[in-house]
């Protein structure tokens, strides 16, 4: 069975998807075999060097040729988020088996469109994911297990962290992640949402209720050089003395603390102005048998604390997740070799390709990133209250199931 994959975007994600695409089907033996058949971009010059680049067999400029194509089966999207949803519905609508980037979608409303045509589609046996990749990093994924297994008890803790530096120079420019009508929020979306999943999928709770506050520490920047077109969509000026300049219109910041439906208190940060900290996610879970630790900066270890032991055995212990029976590790390399953040990409490839090829459903499916979005937006309506207490609405039941 042959999966001819097309996808539409080619910077950052669209990368790394690639790399994930070449590599599935030579490490994992699957009942489906992906091919790199068409890769979409705006620029038809840029998006040609990087079919060539990334190993794609042909390009388009147009993503409505792609979704329609008859030699397409899977759609994977990596644009920004204000054309997720358009695109996903037409795939979706098309009978294409969809995997989109994380955040699902730029509101609750598009999201929940989104997670319906899923639910439509699904009767059909058409898939669909969202790309939330930290979930098949081993080490999570063992954490997981350490808490479905009843290792850590009852839990009643959980703190999570994703801190970056990359905008803390007032001068960097007005890309489109800090323009809310392409990025639909600003940390708290693009870093933010994979904290919120991560601790989720961790702990099997949900988050009920937020108490959020936001900060734009910049709230004006350069435009980027040569962007006739986005001058016009931000409304830049220019004072005579420097470069056009437009408003950040996205938060820099997200901090809050959550209840979760098991009982779990919780706290969330992201920050993309947190100096020096390059990509670090940590999330920490306390349990009343013990806890556990994961730091992205350490991918292949756990950080694993066992109460039940005779208290002079007490401490926490090092995990090394690079066994064959750890979680993925198994087509990777002998005990003791690391594998590297792209390889979260492969799993994620491999566990949609099966879930396609066996007629199963994959997560997160787009209702669960649809919860993920409700999350997203109540800590925004808790910020913009003042901090007040806000319950996370629930999504609708016909696109819960």
């Amino acid at each position: 069975m042959q999966l001819r994959v097309g996808m539409v975007g080619y910077a950052f994600m669209g990368a790394a998807h690639s790399q994930a695409w070449r590599t599935v089907n030579r490490v994992y033996d699957l009942p489906a075999r992906a091919r790199m058949a068409l890769i979409c971009g705006r620029d038809a010059g840029n998006v040609a060097e990087a079919a060539d680049r990334l190993g794609w067999d042909a390009y388009t400029t147009d993503w409505r040729d792609l979704v329609s194509r008859d030699d397409i089966d899977v759609v994977d999207v990596c644009t920004p988020g204000d054309s997720h949803a358009e695109i996903a519905l037409a795939a979706l609508a098309a009978g294409k088996h969809v995997l989109c980037e994380k955040p699902l979608a730029n509101t609750v409303e598009e999201a929940r469109a989104m997670a319906a045509a899923a639910a439509t589609a699904r009767a059909s046996g058409v898939r669909s994911m969202c790309g939330f990749n930290y979930r098949r990093v081993p080490a999570v994924a063992m954490m997981r297990r350490l808490v479905a297994d009843g290792r850590l008890g009852v839990i009643r803790h959980v703190r999570a962290a994703y801190l970056q530096d990359w905008i803390v120079d007032p001068q960097f420019p007005l890309v489109w992640r800090l323009q809310k009508d392409r990025a639909g929020s600003g940390a708290l979306g693009d870093i933010g949402a994979h904290i919120i999943d991560l601790t989720q999928y961790v702990t099997g709770q949900r988050i009920t209720g937020v108490s959020a506050v936001t900060e734009t520490f910049v709230k004006e920047r350069p435009l980027p050089a040569g962007s006739s077109g986005l001058a016009a969509t931000v409304d830049g000026h220019a004072d005579g003395a420097g470069p056009a300049t437009g408003p950040v219109t996205v938060d820099d910041a997200a901090l809050f603390v959550a209840r979760l439906d098991g009982g779990a208190l919780a706290t969330y940060e992201a920050s993309r102005f947190a100096t020096g900290r390059k990509n670090a996610l940590r999330v920490e879970i306390n349990g009343s048998l013990g806890s556990v630790v994961f730091d992205l900066e350490r991918l292949n270890e756990l950080e694993f604390y066992d109460a039940t032991l005779p208290t002079a055995e007490q401490g926490f212990s090092r995990i090394l997740v690079t066994e064959g029976d750890h979680p993925y590790m198994s087509a990777w390399w002998p005990p003791g070799h690391i594998i590297g953040y792209e390889h979260s990409f492969t799993h994620q490839m491999r566990d949609f390709i099966e879930a396609i090829a066996t007629g199963t459903d994959p997560e997160p499916s787009f209702a669960d990133a649809l919860q993920v979005q409700l999350v997203l937006d109540a800590v925004v309506r808790s910020a913009e209250l003042g901090s007040s207490w806000t319950d996370v609405e629930p999504a609708l039941t016909a696109v819960a199931v």
